[in-house]
């Protein structure tokens, strides 16, 4: 059995129930990467790749097993590419952030702890 890939509401990136771990607030990731050129660079190929051809690698998400807060873990530039083209949908995989290290899931995502 595979890892486990899944799809879900791009609206759940926010700041109550998908948080971006690098950042307080998805609104200073996205600050942060207009300021950059590399990185304003980096979100507008994400958005035209997601424009021609969707989503090519998933947002990969953790899942604190302290708080139970959902985090993206990788993919922030993707992330803040999908929000300012408001795609319906993005594909993900997801671990567990566990105090003894990671481990990628086989199992289908706890979306409970979304609130949903």
């Amino acid at each position: 059995m595979g890892k486990w890939t899944g799809n879900m509401p791009t609206v759940l990136l926010n700041d109550r129930q998908i948080h971006p771990i690098e950042f307080s607030k998805w609104r200073d990731a996205q600050r942060q990467f207009a300021r950059c050129d590399k990185d304003r660079e980096t979100v507008e190929k994400y958005k035209q790749e997601i424009q021609t051809r969707g989503l090519r690698e998933p947002i990969l998400l953790g899942v604190s097993d302290r708080d139970m807060a959902v985090y993206v873990g990788d993919g922030h530039h993707r992330a803040v590419a999908l929000i300012d083209l408001g795609v319906p949908k993005f594909r993900f995989r997801w671990y567990w952030i566990k105090s003894f290290g990671v481990r990628m899931e086989r199992e289908p995502f706890p979306y409970h702890l979304l609130g949903l």
